[in-house]
């Protein structure tokens, strides 16, 4: 018999949905702690996190159906309740009078920037914003000084909008696409595999390396700070001027790993912040390391004042490129673009480390119950150093889809990946509990019967 998930009686009750916190973008800014630490401030009513009644609490801030087991949350996510209401106050606003609203944009964008700038690790001069992973990517890979016969170097782990945006910009001026594989069997990948192949890949013309975090194909998570160390080494003794820049698609790692993003030895990293981070949807960031932005040509026309008033004295704008120059202009959901520090701040007021922990705890227990399975066929290592929220398995004789369908007839919502050679997947993340992970376990068991 289907069972409501913990909490969700207890914690949706009004008097907790008065006490709960609206967070403005000043609140989120005074939420955030230092760049790469943990705080574990409160908000009024949050019970501490890392406690039962801390996940109960979190679970019931998501509008989710409560009749589901909901393990495909990476896909877009549902809105925790500070984060709806930072919409609704923007989108009330911009309602009541829409020029006023707008007149100060400029300032909230800024504090967009400032906040996504510190969980990052970074400074605003260092973080642009888009509307997506994808855009992200596109805006770098087409942003970037390439020539015909250099070689961007890519995975076959990658996703359809990573390999996109490097074979299009490629395809402009003649540059070479060339894609590896840094593991035959995810299940058994190791650190020194992928470092060993990706090291013994690159060429004298390799101009950029694209890779993705967390591989939605496989649910293996690339160990980045020793792919960055050794791209650094190379870049130390390469007799080209020009360095291998190390370009990345985050998404899958950004708002589960508790690391600072700018510490990773990265030159350039894109992500959608409507998956794990929780936030509106239609929002995104790229951070560039300083030094990098300078080699980016904006694609579209950004809204910031030196450049419209560099065009309106007909010239072009003076200096360098610099982030801000990079995010697209245009007029669009700013309700949601202005509601980002709220995401922001509600993995600050749960903590990095803990938010981090109770992913892996939830991935760890629903990969052993998998493992334990025979008509299963786990692909996902099983060692989080090497994993991160998705879980990637085969189900014997039965098609991913098939799978997934069935799944759903019980109530739990799984996915298939969008790849030549499909996986079954399920995603635990902060709207679970281990109560569901063993429904979700349960599930999968029954499939050997089918």
């Amino acid at each position: 018999m289907w069972r409501r998930p913990y909490g969700a009686e207890k914690y949706r009750g009004g008097n907790m949905e008065r006490r709960t916190f609206l967070i403005t973008g000043t609140a989120a800014l005074a939420a955030c702690s230092s760049p790469g630490t943990t705080s574990t401030a409160q908000l009024p009513g949050t019970p501490r996190a890392g406690t039962a009644a801390g996940w109960e609490w979190v679970r019931a801030q998501f509008n989710l159906a409560p009749d589901y087991i909901h393990m495909s949350s990476f896909l877009i996510s549902s809105y925790p309740r500070s984060v709806r209401e930072e919409i609704e106050r923007h989108r009330r606003e911009i309602d009541q009078n829409p020029p006023l609203a707008l007149k100060d944009g400029h300032s909230k964008s800024a504090q967009v920037t400032a906040v996504a700038a510190e969980y990052l690790g970074g400074t605003p001069e260092e973080v642009a914003l888009t509307d997506s992973t994808t855009m992200g990517l596109a805006l770098i890979y087409h942003g970037l000084p390439l020539r015909a016969g250099q070689e961007l170097l890519t995975t076959v782990h990658d996703h359809y909008s990573h390999h996109e945006s490097i074979r299009l910009a490629a395809g402009r001026v003649g540059a070479i696409v060339r894609k590896v594989a840094l593991y035959d069997e995810p299940a058994t990948a190791s650190e020194d595999e992928i470092v060993d192949r990706l090291r013994r890949a690159l060429r004298p013309q390799t101009r950029v390396v694209g890779l993705t975090w967390v591989h939605s194909s496989t649910g293996v998570k690339l160990p980045l700070r020793a792919v960055g160390a050794a791209l650094a080494e190379h870049n130390a003794h390469r007799s080209d001027p020009e360095p291998v820049l190390l370009v990345v698609d985050g998404v899958h790692g950004f708002g589960v790993e508790d690391e600072a993003i700018v510490a990773l030895g990265l030159d350039f990293f894109a992500a959608g912040t409507h998956k794990w981070i929780l936030g509106p949807r239609g929002t995104g960031v790229i951070w560039g390391r300083n030094g990098r932005w300078s080699d980016l040509q904006p694609t579209i026309p950004a809204f910031q004042q030196e450049l419209s008033a560099a065009w309106l004295q007909d010239h072009p704008p003076a200096g360098p490129t610099q982030a801000s120059w990079v995010t697209p202009g245009g007029f669009k959901a700013f309700e949601h673009l202005w509601a980002l520090p709220a995401a922001f701040a509600f993995h600050r007021q749960l903590g990095r480390a803990q938010v981090a922990q109770r992913i892996h705890q939830l991935n760890t227990q629903c990969k052993d119950g998998l493992a334990g399975m025979k008509h299963i066929r786990l692909h996902t290592p099983r060692d989080p150093r090497l994993s991160s929220g998705i879980i990637c398995f085969e189900v014997d004789a039965m098609a991913p889809d098939a799978a997934v369908a069935r799944l759903l007839q019980r109530r739990v919502v799984a996915s298939a990946s969008p790849y030549a050679k499909s996986y079954v997947r399920l995603a635990p993340s902060l709207v679970n509990s281990p109560a569901d992970v063993d429904a979700a376990l349960t599930a999968v068991r029954s499939l050997a019967h089918s």
